[in-house]
């Protein structure tokens, strides 16, 4: 159950309504989002809701019975719009774009890839400067100096940053130069993380995890909604399966069932989901047409030398094709 409060609820009419819920023997927890503040019940046996319905202060009463209830489309039917300003949006009825390296390596690699960037109207650029790596001894980013060169130039130009963080305490030196924090699949389940980024002012997209299941990432923005921060992304980046003809399994399927169940906005990333050069564009593709809101794809201008995932990566001229065919696709997806 999630019961929605007045915005000019007084604290004697919450005490009242938290001590009816006492009285029913239903468990609480408050919430307080950038929007909104909510109580979260728990009941132990149905009761009538109309016990409550009359108090002060309710602005309405949704019965939810899924476990990651503030992310459930079963309270909020419209979906959510993530809005990062400069009218740059994330699940309205324009496809979301982002695009760039797998690792920032340097000032002129940023630079180019901003005009890259520019000349493609694309307005949030992906890139890691905090990378986790298989091996301890690949090249595991720029860290801060790297964060504050990406959001120098991204921001004297327009584009949105967004950039994967790994740990509790990178938190609070990121935040200022982030725009869309991105938590990599191996941390899809690190609830500390989660916990802290549910209380910054700053959209995060969460990626599934390499064997997490649905439930599970909507747990893990759960977690987050949870703490205050109701500005999150849901990332399909393909899982592990037996199959080692490609990186990962795509799962397209993840696609629409996501749509149905929550009303968070809906990313899909084919770079990491299927791992091949040669076939990004194609999955990128099939994510749009099963509904996603948006594309991330790693992208360099010579993914031969790249420092990270180069053999995932797109040339610029095979990106500028791509996006032509997501405007084309996203058109087309307005007549269904």
């Amino acid at each position: 159950m999630i019961i929605h409060l007045e915005d000019n609820i007084t604290q004697n009419e919450k005490d009242v309504l938290l001590n009816k819920l006492k009285e029913l023997q239903i468990k609480t927890n408050l919430v307080s989002t950038q929007f909104m503040d909510y109580i979260i019940g728990m009941p132990k046996t149905d009761f009538d809701i109309r016990t409550i319905g009359n108090l002060r202060g309710i602005a309405d009463i949704h019965r939810v019975s899924d476990a990651y209830k503030l992310v459930s489309k079963k309270w909020k039917v419209n979906d959510t719009l993530i809005d990062l300003g400069d009218d740059v949006t994330i699940g309205g009825s324009e496809l979301a774009i982002m695009a760039g390296p797998c690792s920032i390596e340097g000032e002129e690699q940023i630079e180019n890839t901003v005009q890259h960037l520019l000349k493609n109207n694309i307005k949030i650029m992906r890139g890691g400067v905090y990378k986790p790596r298989s091996s301890p001894y690949a090249f595991r980013g720029m860290g801060m100096d790297g964060l504050k060169l990406f959001y120098k130039h991204c921001s004297e130009n327009g584009i949105k940053v967004i950039t994967e963080v790994m740990q509790v305490s990178q938190v609070e030196e990121m935040v200022d130069y982030v725009d869309i924090f991105q938590v990599g699949a191996r941390n899809s389940q690190n609830f500390n993380l989660l916990d802290i980024l549910g209380k910054v002012d700053k959209p995060i997209m969460i990626k599934r995890g390499m064997s997490g299941t649905i439930e599970e990432l909507l747990a893990s923005a759960e977690y987050v909604f949870s703490n205050g921060n109701e500005k999150i992304l849901l990332c399909e980046r393909g899982i592990r399966t037996y199959e080692s003809a490609y990186r990962n399994t795509l799962d397209l399927n993840a696609i629409p069932i996501l749509k149905e169940k929550s009303h968070l906005p809906v990313i899909v990333d084919p770079s990491h989901g299927i791992g091949l050069r040669q076939h990004v564009a194609t999955m990128a593709l099939a994510g749009v047409m099963c509904g996603a809101d948006g594309v991330i794809v790693e992208v360099h201008e010579n993914p031969e030398k790249a420092f990270s995932d180069g053999q995932q990566t797109l040339y610029y001229r095979q990106a500028e094709k791509l996006y032509q065919k997501l405007k084309t696709t996203e058109e087309l997806m307005k007549e269904f």
